[in-house]
């Protein structure tokens, strides 16, 4: 039994109506053996477990290579908002990996202004734009940001039972 890559290039998961759509459509095609991830190391990863080793791992990296950036996130911040998520209903992911990563290094948000995270319409910070994933470079690949790793990459497989092959 393996997971089979049925489809890639899924693009953007869209807001909640256009995700139950798709979901439903993968229900009737395919019941409940479906997953959607990323394929690592030529294996496929669930996206769950690919937020861990892709998303989280990305921002802890680039804060590990660039403490200034955290240290004006920390100064600067009060609350991280992700405004395109907010104007379009889309799923954010990068605040909770940002919030992950303060939570597990002790360490909190200590400014008075709220910040965006993400370059959507006006950035409230210059750090908005520099912790946007159309910036964040992926921890497994310093030549593909993590927004292009993370739609682009995005595939959806299928569990398949080898006895009935």
């Amino acid at each position: 039994m393996s997971w089979e890559i049925v489809k890639r290039r899924l693009g953007k998961a869209g807001n909640l109506k256009q995700r139950q759509k798709r979901q439903r459509e993968w229900d009737e095609k395919y019941g409940d053996n479906w997953l959607i991830g990323y394929v690592i190391e030529g294996e496929f990863v669930s996206q769950e477990d690919a937020l861990e080793s892709i998303y989280y791992k990305s921002y802890e990296l680039h804060f590990e290579n660039n403490p200034i950036d955290l240290e004006e996130l920390i100064n600067t911040a009060k609350l991280l908002e992700n405004p395109h998520a907010k104007a379009t209903g889309g799923v954010d992911l990068q605040v909770p990996a940002i919030m992950n990563y303060l939570i597990r290094n002790d360490l909190k948000l200590l400014g008075n202004e709220v910040v965006d995270i993400g370059s959507f319409g006006e950035s409230s910070h210059k750090i908005s734009v520099r912790l946007s994933p159309l910036t964040i470079k992926v921890v497994s690949n310093s030549k593909m940001t993590l927004e292009k790793f993370w739609q682009e990459k995005k595939c959806l497989a299928v569990w398949e039972d080898e006895d009935n092959e």
